[in-house]
């Protein structure tokens, strides 16, 4: 239910508008036209449940390739929380390892907090990648 709806609800079941006026009311929001292409588009609230890698690819030795991955939003967002098992000592390990390897990352950092304003992100996201071997695709659904 959108905002402006659920306020003229409100105004009504407080007697400070009549069925009547909400009618109109709620008629008016509904003709509300889209927004303009350029415009801001409001956040998301559907709640991204899938990240998919599809990869179509032809092997000159091994013929047709076809991998199509489709990770659960929730086994992200599992695996975050049991971050919070890890002792400090072994995260310190495992960041100066990443560190070692040039990924600047820091493990202790990755908290649920985090990881929903991330995912809220990947819901722009959309990689491809065209070879004359292989198609590659990454993105949210």
């Amino acid at each position: 239910m959108s905002e402006n709806r659920r306020q003229i609800l409100q105004m009504l079941a407080e007697g400070k508008i009549t069925a009547d006026e909400a009618e109109r009311l709620i008629a008016a929001i509904e003709k509300e036209p889209p927004p303009s292409p350029g415009a801001p588009q409001p956040p998301r609230t559907d709640k991204l449940k899938y990240l998919r890698v599809v990869v179509d690819a032809m092997d000159p030795h091994d013929g047709p390739t076809k991998v199509n991955v489709r990770v659960p939003m929730q086994l992200l967002r599992a695996g975050v929380r049991l971050t919070s098992f890890i002792p400090p000592s072994a995260r310190d390990k495992m960041n100066k390892a990443m560190h070692e390897k040039g990924i600047d990352f820091d493990v202790n950092q990755l908290k649920p907090e985090n990881l929903e304003e991330l995912i809220e992100q990947l819901g722009d996201l959309t990689v491809d990648v065209d070879h004359e071997d292989a198609k590659v695709r990454v993105f949210c659904e």
